[in-house]
């Protein structure tokens, strides 16, 4: 792919009268008129990597254009992500993404997901998702995995020097210091605490972008990503680039929350399933997702705080069919242009859709399904047939 040129190169001309003038650069930024505020320009509270800022709808998008020298690259856009590494990975950190796997199929060679082949030549990254590492992890570079839209983060365990990728919360830097408490809350916070949970200090020093945490420690109205279904698993949800969940509520015991009145109350026994139903309430954790769903989550899921990187990845255009070939992506043929055999929606002279209902091309009712009329009711828009007698008279007859 092309690389933006960074730096202009200085033209030397051999006229001593002329002043040296700087060549046009390749690639160009375009920023619209809701551009974020610069990085100097930002408070000291959101640069010490401490509770991450709410995402935005009305955030400024940033793209970088290129000089139209080939047609290939008139309608390229792509985000700025200068922090990326320049480099390669690291190579055991990695295996190779071979067989038939990249043409769609599964393990008995059948076509499971369409038009999937070809692609550049890659290596899948491997991912911690669960992050049951204690300690503090630096940050040694943000990274681009072809296997995923967001991006990944390689850090190294201060204690065990251990390299490993995780997924980079948006706004992740080199240097930053992030740290996993799903195996426990260390000896030096519980002495900060006073040896007690402090539910306000102790989001002060865990709320922090990048960290992962068990749902019960994440406040209410905090983003997160890369969220956990089951306990001792590695997040499932929200992984993809510019998605978040937030926490709703938290569930808690109702008898624990009873309200204390002079006169005593009887209680009434509850049955089994009422006891069964508490108890799960009072081990989940509601989370709000991107889509709208309101899930119910146990209390010991992983969810790391932030915002996935690469938020404007949605805004990106190729430019060109041949850099879809490059992500593995093949072209999509509409049904209506393919013959009867191949298609419900083929065949026929020109471009006719054949009065058929809309089909996949295995004959299922896609959209809206079939369309139905009540019976006895005469469809208006088929055309009904003419009697023979009111037809045209042939030439020479009377």
């Amino acid at each position: 792919m092309l690389q933006p040129r960074m730096a202009c190169r200085v033209i030397q001309l051999p006229f001593r009268c002329l002043p040296s003038v700087p060549a046009r650069g390749y690639a160009t930024r375009v920023v619209n008129e809701m551009e974020p505020p610069s990085e100097n320009s930002r408070n000291t509270f959101e640069m010490s990597n401490s509770l991450p800022p709410l995402p935005t709808r009305n955030k400024g998008i940033v793209l970088r254009t290129y000089t139209p020298r080939t047609p290939g690259v008139r309608h390229l856009r792509r985000p700025i992500n200068d922090h990326l590494w320049k480099g390669r990975p690291v190579h055991r950190l990695t295996f190779p993404k071979r067989g038939q796997g990249k043409g769609g199929r599964n393990n008995t060679g059948q076509i499971t997901v369409r038009h999937h082949g070809g692609g550049h030549k890659r290596r899948i990254r491997t991912v911690d998702f669960l992050r049951m590492l204690p300690g503090p992890q630096l940050v040694e570079r943000i990274e681009y995995d072809p296997g995923r839209t967001a991006h990944i983060a390689l850090t190294r365990c201060k204690t065990t020097k251990k390299l490993s990728y995780i997924l980079a919360a948006d706004g992740l830097r080199a240097g930053d210091v992030i740290e996993s408490y799903l195996p426990g809350i260390p000896n030096d916070l519980w002495r900060a605490m006073g040896d007690a949970i402090d539910p306000g200090v102790l989001a002060a020093r865990t709320v922090w972008r990048g960290n992962c945490l068990p749902l019960h420690m994440v406040p209410v109205g905090t983003p997160i990503f890369n969220v956990g279904l089951e306990p001792g698993k590695g997040g499932q949800l929200c992984r993809s680039a510019g998605t978040y969940a937030t926490v709703v509520a938290k569930g808690r015991d109702s008898r624990q929350a009873a309200i204390v009145t002079e006169e005593p109350v009887e209680e009434q026994p509850l049955s089994m399933r009422e006891q069964q139903e508490q108890e799960r309430l009072a081990q989940s954790i509601t989370v709000r997702l991107q889509s709208g769903e309101i899930r119910l989550l146990h209390k010991d899921c992983c969810a790391t705080v932030g915002t996935a990187s690469n938020i404007n990845h949605q805004y990106r255009q190729l430019g060109k069919a041949g850099r879809s070939r490059w992500l593995n992506i093949r072209p999509t043929v509409r049904g209506l242009a393919m013959n009867a055999a191949d298609h419900p929606h083929g065949g026929g002279r020109g471009k006719s859709k054949g009065n058929v209902d809309p089909k996949s091309p295995w004959g299922l009712p896609a959209k809206s399904g079939y369309r139905t009329r009540k019976k006895g009711k005469i469809n208006k828009s088929v055309i009904q047939p003419r009697p023979r007698n009111q037809g045209k008279r042939r030439r020479g007859r009377k």
